[in-house]
C-alpha cells in the first residue's frame, strides 16, 4: 500500500492499485456493472444481471451456490480465474481515483480510495445505522475469502473550498479512464490521480476531516472486524470508499422500504385499530407517496401499507402508545423517527415481527415493495426519508439509527474499480 505521510488527525485516503475491467474483453462496461449487493432487487434484478454479461460483477457480489462457504469460495475462484485472464487487469501504479456520476437532475465527484481504518476512527468516520450481525458476517467470508473489497463504500464529508477541490477540477478536464452510461440513464466517468504533489494536498485537506458514513454501514463494520483478525499490519487496514465532499455535491436521501413476508395486509390494520389514524388512499403510488410526504409534513410518524392492492396511510399515533413502547433513555431526534416507532411500536409491540430475514425484508425501490407484497401475500410498509441533517446530528453525538433508516445517493456502481488486497 501506497500512502502519502500522514500528521493529522482525521480521514487518511491513500491510493492503492486499482483492478478494472478490461474493455476489449467484456461486451461493454455497462453491462459489467452492477447497483450495491443490497440493492440488487433478488431473484428477478439479479438474473437480469447475470444475463446482462457473462463477466458481470454480480457473480463476485452475489454469486450463486448451494451454501454460504461454496458461494464465498466460489467468487474467490471466478476473480482469480477472470485476473488470469484478463478479464480484470491491475493499474499500473497506486492511486486514487476521480469518480463522476450523473443523471436524474444530479452531478456527483468524488474520490476513490483506501481508507486507513486506524485506532482514532471513533469521532472521525461517523456511522448512523445499526447492523445486522448475520449480513457482517456474510460479506466478512466473502471477503476473507476474495481478498478484495469489491465495491466502495459510500462516505460524506464537509470540505468547502480546499486544495481537493481543485485538484479534482483539474483532473476531470483530462481524459478519463473509462465513460460509460448505464441502463438507468447515469453517466458515469473515472480518472486516476497519481501526481505525488497531487496526493500530498488531498492528504492534507482529508486530515481535518471526519466523514458520514453514507452507505455501507454492514461493510465498515466487515472492514473493522477484518482488521481486528490480523496479527500484524498491512492492507487490512484499508477499506475502499467513495469520499464525496457533500458541500459541494449534495447527495439525495431517500427511505428503504419494508417488506413484512407474513404479516397479510387485511391483519396489519386489524392490528392497528385505534392506534393509529388509518385511511385508504385511493388512487396510484404516486398519490399514495404524495399523502405520506403530506402527512409527514404535519409533524408526526407515518407510513403507507401496501400490498392488498390498495394503499393505506397510517399516521397520529396515540401518544399513550409512543410513551409506552419507545425508549426515553435517547434524544428526542432518535425518539421522534419514523423507523423507531416503526420498529419499536409497529413491528415489536403491536405487530410482534421477529426483525430477522425470515420475517423482514429491505428494500430500496418503492414500486418492487409494492410489488413483491402484492405477489406473495405479505405487507410492505413504505417509508418517507429522513433529512441529512438529522442524519447528522445523531451521527455525531453518537446515536445510531435503527438498521436500514436511510439510502443516500446517487450509489457508485459497483465494477468499476476494485481492490485486491494482494495487489496492496
Amino acid at each position: 500500500m501506497s500512502t502519502p505521510g500522514h500528521a493529522g488527525q482525521g480521514l487518511q485516503l491513500a491510493p492503492f492499485r486499482g483492478l478494472r475491467y478490461v474493455p476489449e474483453r467484456v461486451g461493454s462496461i455497462a453491462a459489467v456493472t452492477s447497483p450495491p449487493y443490497d440493492v440488487v432487487v433478488r431473484p428477478d434484478g439479479l438474473r437480469h444481471l447475470e444475463t446482462a454479461d457473462p463477466h458481470n460483477i454480480v457473480r463476485l457480489i452475489l454469486p450463486q451456490a448451494a451454501t454460504a462457504a461454496d458461494r464465498h469460495r466460489q467468487a474467490a475462484d471466478t476473480l482469480r480465474q477472470w485476473q488470469e485472464e484478463r478479464i480484470l487487469a491491475a493499474d499500473p501504479e497506486p492511486a486514487l481515483y476521480v469518480y463522476e456520476q450523473r443523471g436524474d437532475g444530479i452531478l456527483q465527484r468524488g474520490l476513490i480510495g483506501a481508507l486507513r481504518l486506524s485506532p482514532r476512527e471513533e469521532g472521525v468516520v461517523l456511522p448512523h445505522e445499526d447492523v445486522m450481525p448475520h449480513i457482517v458476517e456474510d460479506r466478512a467470508a466473502l471477503m476473507r475469502d476474495t481478498a478484495a473489497n469489491l465495491e466502495p463504500l459510500l462516505f460524506s464529508y464537509r470540505g468547502g473550498e480546499n486544495g481537493t477541490a481543485d485538484v479534482i477540477e483539474r483532473v476531470i478536464r483530462c481524459e478519463p479512464l473509462l465513460s460509460t452510461t448505464t441502463e438507468d440513464g447515469y453517466a458515469h466517468r473515472l480518472w486516476s490521480i497519481t501526481d505525488a504533489d497531487d496526493l500530498a494536498r488531498i492528504d492534507e485537506d482529508l486530515s481535518r476531516q471526519q466523514a458520514l458514513i453514507a452507505d455501507g454501514h454492514h461493510r465498515w463494520a466487515t472492514y473493522l472486524r477484518l482488521r481486528a483478525e490480523q496479527p500484524a499490519p498491512g492492507p487490512w487496514d484499508f477499506g475502499l470508499v467513495l469520499l464525496v465532499d457533500t458541500s459541494r455535491y449534495p447527495l439525495r436521501v431517500r427511505a428503504i422500504h419494508r417488506l413484512l413476508h407474513r404479516l397479510p395486509v387485511a391483519k396489519a390494520l386489524a392490528a392497528v385499530e385505534g392506534l393509529f389514524r388509518v385511511r385508504t388512499i385511493e388512487g396510484s403510488l404516486s398519490s399514495a407517496l404524495e399523502a405520506l410526504d403530506e402527512a409527514v409534513a404535519d409533524g408526526g410518524n407515518a407510513f403507507v401499507l401496501a400490498g392488498d392492492g390498495r394503499f393505506h396511510l397510517l399516521d397520529r399515533p396515540d401518544p399513550d402508545l409512543l410513551a409506552r413502547t419507545v425508549p426515553a433513555d435517547r434524544p428526542e431526534a432518535w425518539r421522534t423517527l419514523d423507523a423507531t416507532v416503526l420498529h419499536s411500536v409497529l413491528l415489536e409491540h403491536v405487530w410482534r415481527v421477529a426483525d430477522d430475514p425470515e420475517h423482514i425484508g429491505y428494500i430500496h425501490e418503492t414500486a418492487a415493495a409494492v410489488t413483491q407484497a402484492e405477489r406473495h401475500g405479505g405487507t410492505a410498509v413504505l417509508m418517507h426519508p429522513v433529512h441529512e441533517d438529522v442524519v447528522r446530528e445523531l451521527a455525531a453525538q453518537g446515536v445510531t439509527m435503527p438498521r436500514k433508516s436511510t439510502s443516500f445517493g446517487p450509489k457508485p456502481a459497483t465494477g468499476l474499480v476494485l481492490r485486491s488486497l494482494a495487489l496492496n
